[in-house]
Formats: structure tokens, sequence, C-alpha cells
């Protein structure tokens, strides 16, 4: 499984003010399904429908979807860097419309002073999955898990290379109930050997191999 990353150019930043506070907040599209990207990746509908229904689920609607200013190099929220609450995200034809609430954290009020001075951010989709080459495309595919709906990046009409491709190249495998960067292949040698070792980490093994195939 691989990181992917998707830069989002149609979002708006709102400010609404009330008694003397200012709230800010994020609205637009954050994913969109059945149309080759920039970063020339196909979402089918079905998959990302499957995983939103899933992150509302587990996460919005739990108070638990956050996003970050910036991109980490990993799958991981980061709890220092958290920017934003994601309140929202909803079907609409084969786009997924998401509203966020910047929040008075550290991150988030660095975001708010940037866009009080004028600096033009976007957002981008962070997630988990495998790829399938088909044609001239490059098709996500049904095992992808959103990480965030939507971390605060900067200038999202910069050249295409700055975001695309910057999470991608590692591979991550599912360890004890943690994510762990690893290269795929050394990580299921070694597996496999504990697995010859000890009769016990058969169990385990048995947990990770269904856990794969039911994402």
């Amino acid at each position: 499984m691989r990181l992917i990353a998707e830069e989002i150019t149609t979002v708006d930043f709102l400010c609404e003010e009330k008694e003397g506070k200012k709230n800010y907040f994020i609205e637009g599209i954050f994913l969109q399904a059945e149309l080759k990207n920039r970063n020339n990746r196909m979402y089918p509908f079905k998959t990302l429908q499957n995983e939103v229904t899933k992150y509302s689920e587990n996460y919005i609607q739990k108070g638990r979807a956050l996003g970050e200013l910036g991109h980490p190099d990993g799958p991981s929220i980061n709890l220092d860097r958290v920017s934003h609450k994601i309140l929202s995200l909803r079907e609409d034809g084969n786009n997924f419309i998401g509203r966020a609430k910047l929040l008075d954290t550290p991150m988030g009020k660095v975001a708010k002073s940037l866009l009080d001075e004028g600096v033009k951010l976007g957002v981008s989709s962070r997630g988990m999955g495998s790829i399938r080459k088909e044609d001239n495309c490059n098709v996500v595919m049904d095992d992808f898990m959103l990480a965030t709906a939507a971390d605060i990046v900067a200038d999202p009409s910069a050249p295409d290379a700055f975001v695309s491709g910057i999470m991608e190249g590692k591979d991550w495998v599912w360890d004890g109930g943690i994510l762990r960067e690893k290269f795929a292949t050394k990580t299921y040698k070694s597996i496999n050997t504990l697995v010859d070792q000890k009769q016990l980490d058969e169990k385990k093994l048995d947990l990770f191999n269904d856990f794969l195939s039911n994402i």
C-alpha cells in the first residue's frame, strides 16, 4: 500500500464573524471520483463512496476527523500539527463536498494568520492504498483508506510536481494495530520467518491477512 496525496484547487476559505470573533471554514470539493486527475490517477466512484461512508461514521460523526497544516510524510495524524476539524463530507454526483473549521491550535492560528495576510491556500486529501496501472491511467484500488479528507497546503496553483508524488514511493503495513513504513517484500519475509520460529505468530499472520482482505 502506498501513500497518496491529491491536491484540490476549488475550495473556498470563508471567514464568518460573530460577536467580534472570527471563525474560519473550508468549503468545497475535497474528493473526486471517475476523473483522471493531474496526478494521472482515477478513483472509481464506489471506492470513494465506501471509504467516505466509513470515514464519516468513524471519524466525522465522532469528532475525530482532523487535518494538518502542511504535508506530513506518513499516514498518521500528528496532533501537534492539527489545524482544522472536518465537519462534514457529502456526496454530490461524482464529487464529495467537505466543510471544515480552522481550530485555535498553534497550526490553526498560523493558517488563520496566513489567510488574513492574503496568502493563497488550498487543501489536499491524504490516503493510503494500492494502485493498478490501466491504459493511460493509474486506478486506485478498493483497499483505499483515508487518513484525512483535507490537509492545508500552500499555493495549490503551483506546478503539478509541487504536491504530486510527495508521499508516494513508500510501502506501509499493518503491524499490531499500527501502520509502519516498510518495504513490503522485506516485511513479508520477516513475518514468514517469525511464523517458522513461533507457532503463536501464525495467529498474528492470520489477523494480518484478514485485515488486508477486508480493507
